[in-house]
């Protein structure tokens, strides 16, 4: 492109590399915050997203223009039906990484559970590892969540490790001992008006162009041959094609993080079914049971498994619970 006489910034950010298929459903929680307090307590929890609605609230944010005003927020509605504490696992730090030194399961696992793994439980393997938390560096819980809690007709459970706030390794495992082969609320982790860290697998859109993918600009219609192929591979010296280069790929379908979805409503459709719109959700149905609504959009399509974890970026000392005028389901 030797005729510019501009510059013009990359179009794409080089961060979210590869743009490649998730490997999995789930998402993975990669990093987990440092919970202050000397109570033991889960990090994290697991829904299943439901669909989209509008919540009226009375702004609450200082130092704001819309201070004290109504605000429209859209927000997004998560089953949560309870979760499972099946097993706790250590593990041990060194200079290659982290190690799991010992795993412990419970004694009456759900029965979906063989449809996922094997699992055998020896009876002393509890205090064996109770013998080895002193040689660990971290200890977490391992949780499943059954999809058809929540009327998903999946039946294999999903499996996944929470991390435990505490002092030590031997306050977690304490911790997680207390609460082994019971089944645990959103209620009893999360709490209502904290923001939360959402992960989840994005709407996969298949293969996609560099316009579509990147958000390159349209040549000209007098261009040669193409109209919405990038304008330039590169110099002609080196003769490679560099990875930053917009090209045609995977688009969707990848792990992404949002940050800070502030909680608007945490409740039980026997309390409250007035969330549920007439005929139910689309490409969800009915709402059963515990759920919670968080303020904007979030990653994913429904029915798909949504975890969450406690902030770890601008933790605010207090947490305030906020003010719902109106709830709004089309």
């Amino acid at each position: 492109m030797g005729h510019r006489k501009y510059s013009a910034p990359r179009r794409g950010s080089v961060a979210f590399r590869p743009r490649a298929r998730a490997k999995s459903l789930e998402a993975k929680v990669r990093t987990w915050p440092q919970a202050a307090g000397e109570k033991s307590t889960l990090l994290g929890f697991a829904g299943f997203k439901v669909g989209s609605i509008h919540v009226l609230t009375i702004d609450d944010r200082e130092k704001t223009p819309n201070f004290g005003k109504q605000l429209m927020n859209a927000a997004t509605v998560i089953a949560t039906p309870p979760i499972k504490i099946i097993g706790v696992r250590g593990y041990k730090t060194d200079n290659f990484g982290q190690h799991a030194i010992f795993d412990a399961y419970a004694k009456d696992l759900p029965k979906e559970m063989s449809r996922k793994v094997e699992i055998k439980q020896a009876d002393d393997s509890l205090a064996k590892a109770e013998a080895k938390v002193a040689g660990a560096s971290s200890v977490v819980a391992i949780a499943s969540i059954t999809p058809s809690a929540v009327g998903i007709a999946q039946k294999k459970p999903f499996v996944f490790e929470l991390a435990v706030s505490g002092k030590d390794a031997k306050a977690q495992f304490e911790y997680v001992k207390s609460v082994l082969g019971k089944e645990i609320k959103a209620s009893d982790i999360l709490q209502l008006g904290q923001n939360v860290d959402v992960f989840g697998i994005t709407r996969g859109k298949g293969i996609e162009g560099p316009v579509t993918r990147f958000g390159i600009k349209r040549k000209q219609h007098k261009s040669r041959k193409s109209v919405r192929a990038v304008g330039t591979l590169g110099p002609i010296s080196p003769a490679v094609v560099m990875y930053t280069v917009a090209r045609q790929g995977q688009h969707g379908f990848h792990q992404r993080t949002e940050y800070n979805k502030r909680i608007l409503i945490m409740s039980n459709t026997e309390k409250d079914g007035a969330i549920n719109p007439k005929g139910g959700f689309k490409h969800f149905g009915l709402v059963k049971g515990d759920y919670i609504v968080v303020r904007g959009s979030i990653p994913g399509v429904p029915k798909r498994l949504i975890k969450m974890r406690h902030p770890i970026r601008n933790v605010p000392k207090k947490v305030a619970e906020p003010k719902v005028l109106e709830v709004i389901v089309e």
